[in-house]
């Protein structure tokens, strides 16, 4: 399935499918900057203190990368 949507709600990140059902949520972080920065079709990034942490539509972690 592809991502058709991602909405930040308080302290998480909701991951929906193509058809509007949610997938997964995800942590948005807690420090002022982070949350939802953006997705596509197959990823959905996230800012949680000094990384962007990118996940799939199921809410598995795929990579890590530091933004200092």
């Amino acid at each position: 399935m592809a991502i058709g949507n991602a909405v930040q709600v308080g302290a998480w990140v909701h991951i929906y499918d193509d058809k509007g059902q949610q997938t997964s949520s995800v942590s948005a972080g807690s420090e002022p900057g982070d949350g939802l920065k953006g997705y596509t079709s197959s990823t959905v990034n996230v800012q949680n203190g000094a990384w962007v942490l990118t996940y799939d539509e199921n809410g598995h972690h795929l990579n890590s990368t530091s933004i200092r």
